[in-house]
């Protein structure tokens, strides 16, 4: 009965043209209406929250109602503000299909966010990795999958977000054009309690996302084998997986 009415209830606070509940007066009504603007405005606010940058560059009146518009289709399902700006970056894409920008801005602080969330993990250093695989034959090495550090994504961009990132944590920015003469993808991951991100290069983007999608180390050498020749491309492996470590992006290695 409790769960039937508080059912019912949120309904109606997410649907103004819901049908009141018999008996009620149009103070209820009121009353319902002041519980809707102030249930709305919180979500907006959380909302913000995860966009701040976003917010900056569109302008907080666009906005309130990009968001407005995004909870309507896509109302609060889970228990926790994090997950309520899920998708927002779809959304912005419909739009403001004008400006490309801006979903890609939003997905780069979408990723930001999760990784701030994400689950702490302790991440492999040097010693660690080195202990972690002192036994590993040849078989192994093939074998290995690395496992990165919770929050790990990867965003493609085609326009400078590292450059409007930054230029959008000053006090005054200016708006020229962002766009990249090539698409990239940025990393991001967490250093330590600090969510980050850096460009990375076409080779470098392909290794991650085949790490990312569960390659072993074997197919992961072999993909750029393909691509640099076999001493070009078991040096960049190694490379690679020197600098994942350094950048504490690695939680574990298995076979």
């Amino acid at each position: 009965m409790l769960a039937s009415q508080q059912t019912a209830f949120m309904a109606r606070v997410l649907d103004e043209d819901a049908q009141l509940p018999a008996g009620w007066s149009a103070r209820h009504a009121a009353g319902l209406a002041v519980y809707r603007n102030n249930y709305r405005t919180a979500l907006v606010e959380a909302m913000r929250a995860t966009y701040e940058r976003t917010a900056r560059w569109v302008g907080e009146e666009a906005f309130a109602r990009a968001a407005a518009h995004h909870l309507i289709l896509h109302p609060p399902s889970g228990w926790t503000l994090d997950v309520i700006g899920d998708g927002f970056a779809a959304t912005l894409a419909d739009l403001f299909a004008h400006d490309p920008e801006v979903p890609e801005l939003a997905a780069l602080e979408w990723a930001m966010h999760c990784a701030f969330t994400a689950a702490d993990v302790v991440p492999l250093d040097g010693a660690g990795f080195a202990a972690a695989t002192a036994g590993f034959s040849d078989e192994h090495w093939q074998a290995m999958r690395i496992a990165l550090v919770p929050g790990t994504a990867l965003v493609p961009a085609r326009h400078n977000l590292v450059a409007l990132w930054q230029a959008l944590a000053s006090e005054t920015f200016e708006a020229p054009d962002y766009a990249l003469a090539e698409p990239t993808v940025l990393l991001v991951w967490r250093e330590g309690l600090d969510p980050v991100f850096r460009p990375l290069d076409a080779a470098d983007a392909i290794a991650l996302a085949a790490v990312l999608r569960g390659a072993s180390f074997g197919d992961l050498c072999a993909e750029l084998v393909e691509r640099f020749g076999e001493a070009a491309g078991i040096e960049r492996a190694g490379a690679l997986l020197g600098q994942w470590i350094g950048d504490g992006l690695v939680a574990g290695v298995s076979c």
